[in-house]
């Protein structure tokens, strides 16, 4: 098979017009298995394919990028860099952007490639051509090449070629290009401190991280947006939280929260300020959190009552993510009638709100519901239960009335809220005690999607895993339980047509 492929190549070699022949190769490519291309490709006279790149041609472009992906995918990292070296430098320049993308996925095999990696290392050119893709207009251009220089500076000689090296400069030049860009190498910047102290040292050396948090508070409202974002993901990792401390950007941060009173364009960028501590908190400590940034805690409350949907909604996925753990849902019980007014607008929004509304109330409920089998302590499933009946008068009827309605979302959204209950007593007392309810979880004829199905059988689960469930359900409806269970998901029972001889 690797002669015919060859023998197709050959054939195109001066062709003038070979569209027909390139479609041809295509073809016979297509119908080799991926898992026997490798023995079937020899990769010998790609020379041919590499050089009908250079055409107007667009159908043609697109012809030898689709060959070229599949012929090199089938080749060693190692034979693609030291075989076609010169190919994939011109590609970053080609002026067709899936030319441009196909170069850095083959540059991105090569990093990746422990034995391959020094051959793109000792190679300036490529690395500069590299940097300069991030400038280029289309995006998919740009994200591959942040994803290969991140792959690069995994390595300490990687790093040390990206910032000891006049790469750097090549880095600050294209920033220099416009905001966009510049958020872009901010980006790659972000991605490399991530991995490790190292590399974070790296990058805050090289000046980028202190120009990138010199921005938080720069007169652009939106650049600062976009600012908090990128500090956001540094926050990430247990190393960059320690470097942003080290720098006083908690403080800054609790400060422009306080000053965002006074700032008309303050709702451009105060729910990235808040999401900012909302992950602190949950990847840290909520009640250090909350104790230290008292005005991060009062302006997440102040948001969930305020008319605008988009400060309505960070707040409702703040509190969420506050109360999913048990550190959490105590600091938002120590507030007493402020959260208590907060979990009423909730229960609002999730009945009447708008649509998006409805769902991020529904997942923020119930994750402040939740509690894990071992953080089942009598103190905690009291808090849990008194929350629930805050809900509503009537809180079991109100959630099924919202899993009742038309909507998929909604309908997922509300079983979440019973699984959520459905592994504490109190929760099983309430479903055992409220009429039908039991009928209504174990009919599969209600919410027919496959999401409603999952949905449905997430709540039979945790039915069926409680320890308390046999006895406070009863016999009967827990096998019942333990047979939707069994049965799956997706389960329908056969309904058994019976013809009676002589009927009519």
């Amino acid at each position: 098979m690797a002669a015919s492929i060859d023998s197709l190549l050959e054939e195109l070699a001066g062709v003038e017009n070979p569209i027909e022949e390139l479609q041809s190769l295509k073809t016979a490519l297509l119908a080799i298995p991926v898992s026997a291309l490798k023995d079937s490709v020899s990769g010998q006279r790609l020379d041919v394919i590499f050089s009908l790149l250079n055409s107007n041609e667009r159908v043609q472009i697109e012809l030898c990028v689709d060959i070229l992906e599949r012929i090199l995918m089938a080749l060693s990292p190692m034979h693609v860099v030291q075989h076609y070296r010169a190919e994939l430098q011109g590609g970053l320049t080609h002026p067709t952007e899936t030319v441009k993308i196909l170069a850095l996925e083959q540059i991105g095999r090569v990093l990746d490639d422990p034995d391959a990696v020094t051959e793109i290392l000792n190679n300036h050119d490529v690395l500069r051509a590299v940097i300069r893709c991030i400038r280029e207009e289309k995006m998919a251009v740009a994200k591959q090449a942040i994803q290969s220089l991140t792959k690069l500076s995994r390595s300490k000689p990687g790093l040390d070629k990206l910032f000891q090296t006049d790469l750097l400069q090549v880095m600050k030049d294209v920033m220099a290009t416009s905001d966009i860009i510049r958020y872009r190498i901010y980006e790659l910047v972000v991605e490399i401190s991530s991995v490790s102290p190292i590399s974070l040292g790296y990058c805050a050396n090289s000046g980028l991280i202190s120009q990138l948090l010199s921005e938080l508070t720069g007169d652009d409202v939106l650049v600062r947006a976009t600012a908090i974002e990128m500090v956001t993901t540094l926050a990430h990792s247990q190393h960059g939280r320690q470097y942003l401390a080290q720098q006083g950007i908690m403080d800054k941060i609790s400060n422009m929260i306080r000053g965002a009173e006074t700032d008309p364009f303050s709702s451009l960028y105060l729910p990235g300020l808040v999401k900012f501590f909302g992950n602190l908190a949950i990847m840290d400590s909520p009640q250090q959190v909350c104790e230290t940034y008292p005005a991060f805690q009062n302006k997440v409350f102040e948001m969930a009552l305020d008319p605008d949907p988009v400060m309505i909604g960070v707040a409702l996925d703040t509190l969420g993510l506050l109360g999913s753990n048990v550190e959490g849902k105590q600091v938002l019980q120590k507030t007493g009638e402020k959260f208590k007014a907060v979990l009423s607008r909730m229960s609002q929004l999730a009945s009447s709100g708008s649509t998006e509304l409805r769902v991020r109330s529904l997942d923020a409920i119930s994750q402040l519901l939740s509690l894990q089998s071992e953080q089942q302590t009598e103190d905690l499933l009291a808090l849990t239960e008194s929350w629930f009946h805050l809900l509503s008068s009537q809180p079991m009827d109100m959630i099924r009335n919202i899993s009742t309605q038309p909507f998929p979302e909604l309908h997922c959204g509300a079983l979440r809220i019973f699984t959520a209950v459905a592994t504490q007593p109190w929760g099983q007392k309430l479903m055992i005690n409220t009429p039908g309810f039991m009928e209504f979880i174990l009919d599969r004829s209600a919410g027919q999607t496959k999401e409603a199905k999952d949905a449905k059988f997430e709540l039979i689960e945790a039915l069926a895993g409680s320890s308390t469930a046999a006895e406070i359900l009863g016999t009967q409806h827990y096998i019942r339980v333990k047979t939707y269970l069994r049965e799956g998901p997706y389960y329908v029972s056969a309904v058994a047509s019976v013809s009676t001889e002589g009927a009519d």
